[in-house]
């Protein structure tokens, strides 16, 4: 195996080697210590905030592909190939303030500062993107950019202003898309790459072949794709993750491809690269989807990550059980699929050998006449952990309940089925009574935990009147089911 020890990538305008880097090494100590790039912020050190918001560009099927990221939980080693853009790469000529830069100022947009940076270039990444957004896409834009004095709506005002002073076919880093594109693409080499520092090791497998090889001859590696989980081991909890595999470069793991029965998504898609495919099939995901996290988390984190973590409040899996959704695990050459449902053995344990990876995820189409819906309450609308997450996968046929899928999460160890509420709906009449009565089930299929999320009895209550406002939403009732203020 050719092997290179360097990692090599764009920073603003100038090409960065590295032949030293730690598996816990992260970008906001190398632009903030190494490089005194100040204007990127530590705040929160977790992903919360959004103060150390930058760019990271990167080639994707060809295409430069631009997105917000959060600095302080991005691994320095997962830079190889990309464009890392900071606040500071924004001034115009002769020092003059970028668009959204001003567009802040006039519309006071900023008060103490801290955090401006960061939401200069959550909009930045907006205004490239949807020159004349929504208040929904700017309010969705921001959800991961926390603001303690000035308050949202200055920003927005400016959000919505940056574009009469200035239009983005003008912005230098579109100017210069195409000789970006060319030095990336000049970065590739295909070989595996192997970098450390002080005994601390990263390894970036060439492909996913490779990384087959790789975990065959280290199965005790840590595998990081977004390191949205990992990086707050690294953080918060000061955890040596080394040796430390990266997979996030692997194209191979990012693919998503429809076909006529199902949606195939790679390990390594991020919730971003998912969405359209699924609530194309799914519309009632989109707006789930837009309550993971913030929108760099969701550039960010991985669909593959947020199962293999196995964690028992994680989004996605309750609504990949109630979908009825597969995963592909690979140990070398040898792959086997089972049900998302049967990898969560206990809390912290997952169907997982060592050396083995999850390679890829498949999600049905939807069946004709089945009815879905999910949901997720946390104490924070936007960019929280959830309390209780639920989906529902129900099929009515001839006014009775033909089969049902439901899951939960945050009611047990691990994400799982409500089998005795599911068997209280299969069979007998689509109508409240049935649903209350299966509602009525769920002490059987769970025995919640009280923690500082919220109690047990709350996670019973909340999850009971989930099926209520299941059903309802399927009525043609006016009886009002949710609050959209």
């Amino acid at each position: 195996m050719d092997i290179r020890a360097n990692i090599r990538f764009l920073l603003n305008g100038n090409t960065v080697r590295l032949d030293q880097a730690a598996a816990t090494d992260t970008l906001l100590d190398f632009l903030r210590i190494e490089r005194r790039l100040t204007g990127t912020k530590e705040g929160c050190a977790e992903g919360d905030c959004g103060a150390c918001t930058v760019l990271a560009g990167r080639l994707d099927g060809g295409q430069l592909r631009y997105e917000p990221v959060n600095a302080c939980i991005r691994l320095l080693a997962s830079l190889d190939g990309c464009h890392i853009v900071t606040v500071e790469h924004l001034s115009g000529p002769e020092g003059r303030l970028h668009p959204v830069q001003q567009a802040m100022v006039d519309h006071h947009g900023s008060q103490c500062g801290f955090c401006t940076p960061g939401f200069v270039m959550s909009l930045y990444a907006l205004w490239m993107e949807s020159p004349d957004p929504t208040d929904t896409e700017i309010e969705t834009a921001i959800q991961g950019n926390l603001c303690r004095c000035t308050g949202y709506e200055p920003i927005i005002r400016a959000a919505r202003a940056a574009t009469r002073l200035g239009s983005p076919a003008l912005d230098a880093l579109n100017r210069e898309r195409q000789s970006i594109a060319e030095r990336l693409a000049a970065l590739r080499d295909g070989r595996r790459v192997e970098i450390g520092k002080d005994g601390s090791r990263c390894i970036l497998p060439a492909s996913v072949d490779d990384l087959a090889d790789v975990l065959s001859e280290t199965p005790d590696a840590t595998i990081v794709a977004g390191a949205t989980d990992v990086g707050l081991w690294v953080t918060k909890f000061l955890r040596d993750i080394s040796p430390a595999v990266l997979v996030g470069h692997l194209e191979e793991l990012r693919r998503l491809e429809v076909t006529d029965t199902a949606i195939e998504i790679g390990a390594g898609a991020s919730y971003t690269d998912s969405r359209a495919a699924m609530a194309a099939d799914y519309p009632h995901l989109a707006e789930f989807w837009d309550r993971i996290a913030g929108w760099q988390i969701r550039n960010m984190g991985t669909i593959g990550g947020n199962i293999a973590n196995g964690s028992p409040i994680g989004d996605t899996p309750p609504v990949l059980i109630a979908l009825g959704a597969t995963i592909t695990l690979r140990r070398g050459g040898k792959r086997r699929t089972l049900p998302v449902e049967d990898f969560f053995i206990d809390y912290g344990e997952q169907d997982r050998r060592p050396g083995e990876f999850l390679e890829s995820v498949t999600v049905p189409r939807p069946a004709g006449g089945a009815l879905h819906a999910a949901y997720k309450i946390s104490k924070r609308r936007d960019e929280d952990i959830s309390s209780v997450c639920a989906a529902f996968n129900v099929t009515v046929d001839d006014g009775k309940v033909a089969a049902a899928r439901i899951a939960l999460g945050g009611m047990a160890a691990t994400p799982k089925r409500a089998h005795h509420a599911e068997a209280a709906l299969v069979g007998r009449p689509w109508s409240l009574e049935t649903v209350t009565a299966a509602a009525d089930r769920l002490g059987d299929d769970f025995t919640p935990l009280t923690d500082w999320r919220a109690s047990a009895d709350y996670r019973l209550r909340v999850s009971q009147n989930l099926f209520r406002r299941f059903w309802l939403e399927q009525q043609d009732s006016q009886t009002p089911v949710r609050l959209n203020a």
